[in-house]
């Protein structure tokens, strides 16, 4: 990255997404004072509101100028009950992935303290590991149909798409993050003895994949085991990498491990391009405007963005904040604290030193 401001699109989103994007901006601006970080951010009204008033989702153009005039984007959640299709949401935060082939969802699962998870006798250190998941292919492609729908004889079908690009970018994508990071195992989870097809390919991929990085230990594992192990003995994980649905649920359960939903942050990466940053917890609305929504979600995906922005030392000070928040007790209610969610985040932006 070079030393110019970098621009960073603001997307609020549906729900408790403004309440806690509102933090996250918070604690960018904290940074400018306490680590002298630049950045050049637009807000964008992209959302329930304005697909409900105006007909639009994603404006025409938007790809193009998110991809040549931003360096990344910051965004909340999408899914409002007035938009019962939902409509809204999938061509906004769907449209900006496939648009922008934002192959790499970076999932981090990582304790920020013991009492969090639900896993007695677990320390910190047992519970670090990132998942990589596919996020352009697989299930989610939206391939396949309905036959004599509404009758006795209805077939459905949904196809899953796996190519060899699309495959082989996010293993290699694993294996780097694993060598750069000095991490030393990468552990690949399929289906591979049911699904024989695209398992195969994933088979033979991550085989040939892996004898280029010499000293890292590439292993396999059935999802549904894995499912079994990372509750037993998470503390064996340090990299995972997986197709677009078994990451989906893989990394839900790996956000339960580390504390919640609330404070799950992640990517929507392609290396050098303009790449998506945002919580997962959804737009929760029936949380919203309560000011009861935790904003250290939104916070931590501030972080992973400034650290894909080159700003390392930034994104680990917000993270040691998030830190002794938790050890003090300085939350919202879901973890515990008494703290509204402007509170929190006040909180948060007072420990960034």
């Amino acid at each position: 990255m070079t030393n110019a401001v970098k621009r960073v699109a603001v997307v609020p989103g549906d729900g408790i997404g403004p309440e806690v994007i509102e933090e996250a901006v918070g604690a960018l601006e904290r940074l400018r004072g306490t680590h002298g970080v630049e950045l050049e951010l637009k807000h964008f009204d992209w959302g329930a509101e304005k697909f409900l008033k105006e007909g639009v989702t994603l404006p025409e153009g938007a790809l193009e100028m998110l991809s040549e005039e931003f360096d990344a984007i910051l965004s909340g959640a999408f899914g409002d009950p007035r938009v019962p299709s939902n409509q809204h949401a999938e061509d906004i935060l769907l449209g900006m992935r496939r648009g922008l082939d934002l192959y790499i969802n970076l999932r981090p699962v990582r304790l920020l303290h013991e009492r969090l998870t639900p896993l007695k006798n677990r320390a910190v250190e047992d519970v670090d590991f990132v998942v990589f998941r596919e996020n352009t292919e697989g299930a989610y492609t939206g391939m396949g149909g309905l036959l004599k729908k509404g009758t006795p004889d209805e077939i459905a079908t949904q196809e899953e798409i796996n190519t060899r690009k699309g495959v082989e970018r996010i293993v290699v994508a694993a294996f780097e993050y694993a060598r750069s990071r000095g991490r030393r195992r990468v552990t690949m989870c399929d289906k591979s003895n049911v699904q024989r097809f695209g398992g195969d390919l994933w088979q033979r991929v991550f085989k040939e994949v892996s004898s280029r990085y010499e000293g890292i230990e590439a292993n396999h594992q059935y999802v549904d085991a894995a499912a079994m192990f990372m509750v037993l003995n998470p503390a064996q994980y340090e990299v995972v990498v997986t197709n677009n649905l078994f990451g989906d649920i893989l990394t839900d359960l790996g956000a339960a491990l580390q504390g919640g939903l609330g404070l799950a942050a992640s990517g929507n990466i392609h290396p050098g391009r303009v790449s998506l940053f945002e919580p997962v917890h959804g737009s929760a609305p029936p949380l919203a405007g309560k000011s009861q929504a935790n904003p250290a979600g939104a916070i931590l995906s501030t972080a992973l963005m400034l650290e894909y922005l080159g700003h390392e030392e930034a994104a680990a000070a917000v993270e040691r904040a998030v830190r002794e928040c938790i050890a003090a007790g300085e939350t919202t209610r879901d973890l515990g604290g008494p703290l509204s969610t402007r509170e929190a985040g006040e909180k948060i932006k007072a420990r960034i030193k």
